[in-house]
């Protein structure tokens, strides 16, 4: 999702190629086009790149003009330390990704409490140094797409959102490029 997201931000043609997952033949599928065997992966100048942030920055440096990441250098800065990457753990344990609504995870750990409140002091602290949204940097940019995920699981597990970032919220799920994602997702699920 994260790498797509951004491929699309930057207005980019490419081809999206989907392998079944948790079936026999994923691992040789996957293989077909990712020599490391993870995805997502990207093709590009005869070079594979399997990491969704790898992708991201690979695609910001191929389009400037896209504006992918912030231009004021503290702001950038800011958004690439955002810990969107690999961080929240426990969110992304006790709260797996999915698009159903009104799943309950049950009695979320002190550790997933905590990551909660740090994105949502993340998520201020951005649009802060930034001077307001609707996204995290001004335009949507790589930060809010690593940030898709996590809307998606609050909104799955009906994690409420403090007023001051409703908007926030509200602009990731009414964005075109996230709506299109979902459109594409339910057509492949059934």
């Amino acid at each position: 999702m994260r790498a797509w997201l951004v491929l699309q931000a930057a207005g980019l043609e490419f081809e999206t190629v989907q392998v079944a997952l948790e079936e026999a033949a994923t691992r040789a599928g996957i293989l077909r086009y990712s020599p490391s065997g993870k995805v997502p992966a990207l093709s590009k100048d005869g070079i594979v790149i399997n990491d969704s942030l790898a992708i991201a920055e690979a695609i910001a440096e191929a389009c400037p003009q896209a504006r992918l990441w912030p231009a004021d250098a503290r702001v950038r800065a800011l958004a690439r330390a955002a810990e969107m990457h690999a961080g929240f753990t426990h969110l992304r344990t006790q709260m797996s990704f999915g698009l159903p609504l009104g799943d309950h995870p049950g009695v979320l750990s002190p550790d997933t409490e905590g990551e909660i409140q740090r994105v949502f002091q993340i998520w201020r602290g951005l649009q802060q140094a930034a001077g307001g949204g609707p996204f995290l940097c001004g335009e949507f940019g790589i930060v809010d797409a690593m940030y898709v995920p996590v809307v998606f699981r609050f909104r799955r597990y009906g994690v409420a959102i403090p007023d001051d970032l409703q908007a926030y919220v509200a602009a990731i799920l009414d964005h075109p490029h996230v709506k299109r994602w979902q459109a594409l997702a339910a057509q492949a699920q059934t």
